[in-house]
């Protein structure tokens, strides 16, 4: 705050800085609020193409896949791997793969035609199968396209 003594009418240059902190407290309390609101997505993992695609390595057992396909009218289908599974055993058939495994990561991959729920549900599954890390597979794209 800016005080003069002396005669009445005098102008001051000094600048009045209580608003301005004010103003920045405000803002301070509003951006306090919001952060801790911000809604946290899902943490997926996108497996990542090789940098030399002619030196792929060969697929290890150690990766399971969790397939979803679509049947027009009907429930879909669930393959881990290449293993047919019913929906029912999906829970049970997870838990016993992962029981003995220090690495946990499980990778999903849906039909186009799949409803998206049922790749959730996958999820949900796979987390009460205590995955650690669950990895969304998507279509191959090609270049040019």
């Amino acid at each position: 705050m800016s005080m003069t003594t002396g005669g009445g009418g005098a102008y001051s240059s000094d600048i009045n800085v209580t608003p301005m902190i004010d103003i920045l407290l405000v803002l301070l309390i509003i951006f306090m609020v919001i952060v801790p609101v911000v809604p946290k997505g899902l943490d997926a993992l996108v497996p990542q193409p090789p940098k030399d695609p002619s030196k792929q390595p060969p697929p290890t057992d150690r990766t399971i896949v969790v397939q979803v396909f679509y049947r027009p009218g009907a429930a879909p289908t669930y393959k881990i791997n290449e293993t047919e599974v019913a929906k029912t055993d999906l829970l049970a058939r997870l838990t016993e793969i992962y029981a003995n495994r220090a690495e946990r990561v499980m990778f999903v991959r849906g039909d186009d035609d799949v409803n998206f729920a049922y790749i959730a549900e996958v999820i949900d599954i796979g987390k009460a199968a205590n995955v650690d890390h669950i990895g969304l597979m998507t279509p191959k794209i090609l270049a040019g396209q």
